[in-house]
């Protein structure tokens, strides 16, 4: 019998977990049931598969795609390795794929059938020694499904410290060029105690996944931690608001993680009103507040919100607002869980009292390692004292709540997407009608914010957001092009010349 040693390797944890629950269901995609010894068997077969490709000990191995078991199997296959698995977000443009995988120094990628015609035009400028497709065979491609079937189980999963990478996702910065976080294996391991810790979590849980596993919390919150704890992932390929609400009640769903527009789109489905919402013990929401309005109104049908704060580079748990404060503390990020701390500093990197603003920063075992090949971005992120600066501005109230302000990044969240304004404003400027530009966010009921252009124009130019969307189109992803368009005789700037976002948010959310 197979019998991994008891190490953090994430790999080596879910095939232990597929020998102590071989019979129970893992994983439920589209009517197809996994149980835990087949989903492990299929992990082992990939990672041989792998090894004879010539994936090594730290080999980067990718993944582009919606959400499918491959994403998972690929993931567990490279980590079995000892490589790194790359999650790539499928709605970049292959511009953008370009830079990371290259980046990244990927090995070997799997991709699906929707994304084969996206990265297929630049081929020739990837570094990839191995192209394999998820689904359907293709000219110029391996097919996963039948080489895998073909290979011999590995033995064993490589050794690993829990201190080596496991995961490297890509985040974008304030630069416009995307920087790897890199999560140890014991980054996420910590993460998952947390969890557990935070969520009273069981085997008998069934949780939804419709947010993309590219994303550090369709990933990293529920999803992986189902599988070490030995509970149901019942997995979307996509977010379809009318499918979630049939899956939770045929398959008795108890958690699912979410951005607050996922949640107010399924309140607003046909369905909403007739779907038995009895199983769901807490919906876990991130990347923006929750409105009253929505807690409310689930809170009607007996389900519960759980609300976050955490980002790529915490794994993500960082703060959590359980709920039993979840109108108390409106507009609270909640409270660090067991094994994380936070803290508020000033502009010398001294802790400021409660109620006072500042830069949010966060420290433990759940924190990355690192950027990848950015040892400059590290040393500024991560201080002497193992405090992650966040970039956000907040502060903690006497209860030891957090609240967030404010981004020193303007770093816009729409959609629970992050788009950083830097990036968009490099594409925007080619535009001939363009003099200047400023990218902000604006307050959105449907997104949260609104990625928000404004503009200075050239003399005799006229512009139209239909206009600006089409000219990026090609450039940028498409939840990162423009939603609006203002048009200004000259932006603000300070005496250094540097452009006040603040006062353009003032102007224009009124």
């Amino acid at each position: 019998m197979y019998r991994p040693e008891i190490e953090p390797n994430l790999a080596a944890t879910l095939l232990r977990r597929s020998e102590l629950s071989g019979g129970r269901t893992a994983l439920v995609f589209e009517e197809r049931e996994y149980t835990f010894a087949e989903f492990g068997e299929r992990v082992r077969r990939q990672a041989t598969l792998l090894r004879l490709s010539g994936v090594c000990i730290g080999d980067r191995v990718a993944y582009l795609g919606l959400n499918h078991p491959a994403l998972l199997e690929t993931m567990f296959a490279a980590q079995a390795l000892g490589a790194i698995f790359v999650p790539l977000n499928f709605r970049l443009t292959a511009e953008e794929l370009t830079f990371i995988i290259n980046d990244a120094g990927v090995h070997s990628i799997v991709v699906d059938d929707a994304l084969r015609p996206v990265l297929e035009p630049a081929r020739g400028d990837l570094c990839c020694r191995a192209f394999f497709s998820s689904e359907g065979a293709a000219d110029g491609w391996r097919h996963l499904d039948s080489e895998r079937d073909a290979a011999e189980p590995l033995a064993q999963a490589v050794s690993v410290d829990q201190h080596d990478v496991a995961v490297i996702m890509y985040t974008s910065g304030t630069t416009g060029l995307p920087k790897g976080a890199m999560l140890t294996h014991g980054n996420i391991l910590w993460n998952n105690i947390n969890v557990t810790l935070t969520f009273s979590s069981s085997r008998d849980d069934v949780i939804l996944t419709a947010a993309p596993l590219f994303h550090i919390g369709g990933l990293n919150v529920m999803t992986l931690h189902a599988f070490h704890v030995g509970a149901k992932v019942v997995l979307l390929r996509n977010f379809d608001p009318g499918q979630v609400l049939v899956d939770i009640e045929r398959y008795g769903v108890t958690h699912m993680f979410g951005a607050p527009a996922m949640f107010l789109f399924m309140s607003q489905h046909e369905r909403f009103a007739g779907t038995d919402l009895g199983s769901v013990k807490q919906f876990v929401c991130g990347a923006a507040p929750v409105p009253v309005s929505l807690i409310e109104l689930y809170g009607e049908r007996g389900v519960d919100f759980c609300q976050g704060y955490g980002l790529t580079e915490t794994a993500p748990m960082s703060s959590f607002l359980t709920p039993e404060w979840a109108l108390s503390k409106i507009g609270s990020a909640g409270q660090p869980p067991i094994f994380s701390d936070t803290r508020i500093v000033d502009d010398n990197n001294e802790p400021v009292g409660p109620g006072e603003r500042g830069e949010i920063c966060l420290r433990g075992p759940n924190i990355m390692k690192g950027y990848w090949n950015r040892p400059d971005a590290t040393a500024a992120a991560i201080d002497a004292q193992g405090w992650f600066h966040s970039g956000d501005v907040g502060y903690v109230d006497e209860d030891g709540f957090l609240f967030i302000c404010d981004r020193l990044k303007d770093m816009v969240i729409s959609g629970g997407e992050n788009v950083y304004p830097a990036e968009v404003e490099g594409v925007l400027y080619e535009h001939d009608a363009i003099a200047e530009v400023a990218v902000i966010g604006l307050p959105d009921e449907k997104w949260g914010e609104a990625v928000t252009a404004v503009v200075a124009l050239n003399a005799g130019h006229t512009l139209t957001i239909e206009e600006l969307r089409e000219f990026a189109r090609s450039k940028l992803a498409k939840y990162k092009l423009p939603l609006r368009l203002h048009e200004v005789d000259a932006l603000p700037r300070n005496p250094a010349g540097k452009v006040l976002k603040f006062v353009l948010k003032e102007q224009l959310s009124g």
